[in-house]
This record gives C-alpha cells, sequence and structure tokens, in this order.
C-alpha cells in the first residue's frame, strides 16, 4: 500500500487489538509483548492530541490589549501584546502570604506562539498603582483547535477579607524562558526524585516512585525514614495504596511494583508533581495480576512551603471483593516523636489517644516531638468514596516492629461494584509544633488549604491610579536585540529531520526549539528531541547531501553573530502539541 496520509503510516487500535488476539492465539507470545508495547505507544499519542486540562478558567476570548493600558503599564509590559485579569478574593478572613493558585488558561493560538516563554503575571499594587511580576509556572502546554491552553501556577499573596487584582501578560515573540529563583531544588531522573525546598528534603524511590524518606530542615535536621525488610520490598514511610483480596488469600500493593507502570513528571521553579498510576502487584506477580482497582497517585512539592500534597483515586474496575483496603497509611522508624495529634469533624486539633467515638471520623492525624517540636501532620482535606466510606486511621505510637504508624483501613470486608472511585486528598505538615499555639496553627494551615482563594476571570479595577517602576521585559525581549530574533528563527527553519525523507520538517516546525536568547554578538539556542532513542542533538543540520553543516555553522552565517551555543534539555518532555501547524501538515496530521 502507498503510505500518502496519516493512517498509512501508522496503525489504529482496532488494527492493534486485533493482531494481538492472533499472536496470542498462535503463541507467539514475544509478538505479543511488542504489540502491547505498541498498544501503549497509540494510546499515549491519543491522550496527547485529545485529552483536555477541563474547562479554562481564564478564557480563549476574553482577553485585552496592552497598547490600551494606562501610559505608564503599557510601558512597562512593552514587548508584550496582550493580558488577561484574574481576581482572587480572600474569603474566611485569614492573610495569605505565598498561597500556590493554579488556573487553566487558554489563548487564541493566533496570539502567542509558546506559553512556556511567553507568559508573565504581574499583581496590581491597589496602593501604590504599580505592576510588579510575580514567578509564574506554566506546565502542560496543550494546542485545542484553534486554542492553546496551559496550567498556570503562582503564589499569590492577599490580606484578610479584600479582593487582589493579577495580570495575565502573553503575545511576546520575543519572550524567553524565565529562570526565577526558587529554594526548590530537584535531583535525580524519572521518578525517583530527591526534591527539597527551605523546610524539608523528599526522596522518593527509585524503584517504584513512592516516598521513601523525609528529612525535615530545621535545627537538627530530623530524619524520617522506615527501616527494617518491609514485605519484601523496599520499605518506605508512605505505605498507601493496597488491598487485601477475597478469603484473605493476598495483598495488593503499589508498593511491589519493580518500576512504575505509567507516570508523569512535571519540574518547575514552583511546583514539582510525580505522577504514577497502574494496577496494583500481587506478591507473586505475573502469577496473579487482576486488573480490577485502578491506582493514581500524585505527590505535589511547592517552593517556600512546609507542606506537601498528595491526591489520588482508586478505581473500580470491576466487582471487586476485599477483605480491606487502605489509601493512607504513614510508617516511621526511631521513635522520634513523643506524642500524638488528631482532629475530629469539628475541625479541632487534640492531642493524646484518638477518642473511641471519633475512631472513624478523623480529618487530621500526626505526631510531635515535645522537646525538639518536630511533627508531621497528615490533613485530610478531600476523602470520597462509594457508601460505607470510613474516616479512620488513628495514629499508634509503638507498633511494632516499625515504630509510629496511621493506616487509613477502608470497607472491611466487602464487594465493590464496578465504577465506583474512592478519591482523596491530603496536605502534610512539617512545621514546627508546640503545645502552646500549634493547635491553633495546624487549624489555621487545615481551614486556609480547604478555603483557598476564590479566583475568577476579573477586570481591571477602577479607582487606581497607574503608575510604574522597572519594566516586565528582560534585556532582549521588547525588541530590543542587537540581532533580530525573527532572523534565527527563520535560519533556523533550514535545518530538518533528514530521517523524515520526504516531509520536509525543520526543527522550528517540529517545536525542538524551546529558547533563543541573545546577548551581544552571542547567540544562545535551548532545544529538546523528540525522545530518549534519539539523544544526539548534533544530528540536526542544513544543506544537502554531503555537505550538511550543524545547527550552529548556519547561525553563524547571520550578521553580527560570533558565537552560537547550542543546549540540549529533556524538560519539559516533547509532544506532538509542539508542532506548528505547519509542522502538522508535513507529517499528514
Amino acid at each position: 500500500m502507498r503510505e500518502t496520509e496519516y493512517w498509512h503510516r501508522t496503525d489504529t487500535l482496532e488494527e492493534k487489538l486485533k493482531l494481538l488476539r492472533a499472536a496470542v492465539e498462535a503463541r507467539n507470545f514475544r509478538l505479543a509483548r511488542a504489540l502491547t508495547e505498541s498498544l501503549k505507544t497509540t494510546v499515549t499519542f491519543a491522550q496527547q492530541e485529545e485529552e483536555t486540562l477541563g474547562a479554562p478558567l481564564l478564557r480563549a476570548e476574553s482577553f485585552g490589549r496592552v497598547e490600551q493600558l494606562p501610559q505608564p503599564w503599557r510601558e512597562w509590559a512593552r514587548g508584550w501584546s496582550y493580558y488577561k485579569v484574574l481576581a482572587l478574593d480572600e474569603t474566611v478572613a485569614v492573610e495569605r502570604s505565598g498561597e500556590p493558585v493554579e488556573v487553566v488558561a487558554a489563548f487564541r493560538a493566533d496570539q502567542a506562539v509558546s506559553l512556556l516563554r511567553e507568559v508573565r503575571v504581574a499583581r496590581m499594587d491597589q496602593a501604590s498603582g504599580e505592576l510588579r511580576e510575580v514567578p509564574c509556572q506554566v506546565s502542560e502546554e496543550i494546542r485545542r483547535g484553534a486554542a492553546r491552553m496551559c496550567r498556570l501556577t503562582f503564589l499569590a499573596h492577599s490580606p484578610a477579607h479584600s479582593r487582589s487584582s493579577y495580570l495575565v501578560f502573553y503575545g511576546n515573540p520575543d519572550a524567553e524562558l524565565t529562570a526565577y529563583p526558587t529554594d526548590l531544588q530537584v535531583s535525580g531522573q524519572g521518578f525517583g526524585l530527591d526534591i527539597e525546598n527551605d523546610h524539608y528534603r523528599a526522596s522518593l524511590s527509585r524503584q517504584m516512585g513512592q516516598l521513601e524518606r523525609l528529612v525535615i530542615k530545621r535545627d537538627h535536621g530530623l530524619d524520617v525514614f522506615a527501616g527494617g525488610e518491609g514485605h519484601g520490598e523496599p520499605p518506605g514511610i508512605d505505605w498507601a495504596h493496597d488491598y487485601v483480596t477475597s478469603g484473605n488469600f493476598q495483598k495488593m500493593r503499589i508498593t511491589n511494583w519493580d518500576t512504575c507502570p505509567d507516570y508523569e513528571v512535571i519540574r518547575g521553579p514552583l511546583c514539582v508533581t510525580v505522577r504514577r498510576w497502574g494496577f496494583p502487584y500481587s506478591p507473586i506477580h505475573p502469577v496473579f495480576s487482576p486488573s480490577r482497582m485502578h491506582v493514581f497517585v500524585e505527590y505535589r512539592f511547592y517552593a517556600g512551603l512546609p507542606y506537601f500534597m498528595k491526591q489520588g483515586s482508586m478505581e473500580v474496575i470491576k466487582d471487586l471483593e476485599i477483605v480491606y483496603l487502605r489509601d493512607d497509611e504513614w510508617v516511621f522508624s526511631g521513635y522520634s516523636f513523643t506524642d500524638i495529634l488528631w482532629m475530629g469533624p469539628d475541625g479541632k486539633l487534640r492531642t493524646g489517644p484518638v477518642d473511641r467515638a471519633m475512631q472513624d471520623n478523623l480529618w487530621a492525624v500526626g505526631f510531635f516531638n515535645r522537646t525538639s517540636r518536630d511533627a508531621f501532620v497528615g490533613l485530610f482535606l478531600e476523602h470520597e468514596g462509594p457508601p460505607g466510606l470510613k474516616h479512620n486511621g488513628a495514629p499508634t505510637m509503638h507498633y511494632f516492629p516499625h515504630g509510629h504508624v496511621w493506616s487509613r483501613m477502608l470497607y472491611p470486608k466487602a464487594t465493590l461494584a464496578a465504577g465506583g472511585v474512592l478519591k482523596q486528598k491530603n496536605a502534610y505538615l512539617l512545621e514546627r509544633f508546640s503545645e502552646e499555639g500549634g493547635a491553633a496553627m495546624v487549624e489555621r494551615y487545615r481551614h486556609c488549604l480547604l478555603n483557598p482563594l476564590a479566583v475568577r476571570e476579573g477586570d481591571l479595577p477602577s479607582g487606581v491610579r497607574p503608575s510604574a517602576r522597572g519594566r516586565l521585559a528582560r534585556p532582549g525581549e521588547a525588541g530590543d536585540n542587537p540581532i533580530d530574533k525573527r532572523l534565527i528563527w527563520e535560519a533556523l527553519r533550514d535545518s530538518t529531520d533528514d530521517q523524515l525523507y520526504t516531509a520536509n520538517a525543520n526543527v522550528v516546525d517540529l517545536g525542538l526549539i524551546y529558547d533563543i536568547r541573545v546577548r551581544g554578538d552571542v547567540v544562545h539556542v535551548v532545544m529538546t528531541m523528540p525522545h530518549r532513542g534519539r539523544p544526539r542533538y548534533g544530528y540536526f543540520a542544513w544543506g544537502s547531501g554531503g555537505m550538511k553543516q550543524p545547527i550552529r555553522q548556519r547561525l553563524m552565517k547571520l550578521p553580527g553573530v560570533r558565537k552560537v551555543v547550542v543546549e540540549h534539555t529533556w524538560e519539559p518532555p516533547w509532544n506532538p502539541n509542539r508542532l506548528s501547524d505547519a509542522g502538522r501538515k508535513a507529517l499528514g496530521i
């Protein structure tokens, strides 16, 4: 068959399923396993092409033009063409400082080329009338029809019972990747990361990504860990999620994973997100490999904050009889704490053993040390599921042979119907705790987390006298380059992927160029590769036949260029949303 269209050049899910069934029936298991991997690739591409971020709070059609702003703000934002307004309302009389705000934002595709480079956030100071940039993070950028969408995160400040206005600027082809100062540091590869800020250092298992240990970075630096042999798997402090099958036959655990079945990692200066999902493993996987309970777990670590988040779900795929199920269990060896903390439905934190009447209605649990004032407190923010859900998990100070433990055990001896989903969202607080004032501090954190700043699309507030100090643009971002960046982008279009013999797909339309910076007569290019099977970015070149030359040689031909630096990165990972319209057309998508 002559390949002239997209579906001539690849195979559909239905075709691969048919081939897989035939391979298994023929007992050609190596082929069947290869087809299973190919199916996963097909589904991944479908996800990248079709999955949405949800309804955008900032709509594509809602925008203003920078040229219509008052003169001081217009000059401050020179280089940018468009803006949107966010209104943040504090509604529960608690001053907020550095509170994470996350919104899904949509932008007209003809108004921005790269949200990762172009989007900036500024807070409007009501008293002075100044706009002040605040660090922001753009992630999960996608293209859907005539709109580009992303998840936009920034840390907001708001007095109690007040409204704050933030402007989101975009539409600047000269914009460069930002480099905000941050205390959030990440090392490691894939899901096996070490993540730290000024308050803690978290280590995720290199084997399966579960939180393995935690250092509370205060005074002596308490190392919270779980020792011993585990149950054959590496021990860690976070042991959820798991369940015990019918007849008490075996325990199915995600901590049994030899590696994550699937995962996503999003890095940035304000937030690091690690998502993992799959079916729990049997102790003797793959002898038993039921696809009955799908587990999703997400950790989220923020810059500058003394807590991190975990949210997850356990989705019942087939009717399932269980002896018990757990969605939150923490184990700490070494007896680092002296006392128990807990909270009932009234939102009041207490110390000491949990009241018997509250055993199945807990909304915060944890431990603290009277001398060192170190503490670890789990704040249960959301917890929902099929009827019969228990909010238990009373802490235990002395659980042989581990140490301190709490375990939220749900649905004892129950049958869960297909389609049921158990959801949770928790925060884990590491703030210093004292008997005087500690309870109020924990209650305040939970109150704010349950009642975040109310965010909506807004309008420019009236009654503010605009003024300006400095400007939003860094050098080279406001049309002030000694070498026109448009010439650089056009020159890069001469570099194509020769492995796509007749597609004529260049590095710009493939979306492989993340950033261009010009400093004097030096050009700095940041680029990626489509996948880790092709790590040699120097392969891309321009010219024809045996005369092809590296990218830097092409840029050196531009007037005024003395030196070209090409930097390779894997973050964020490339995906088809990076393709331009011309790139999609060249590939026949």
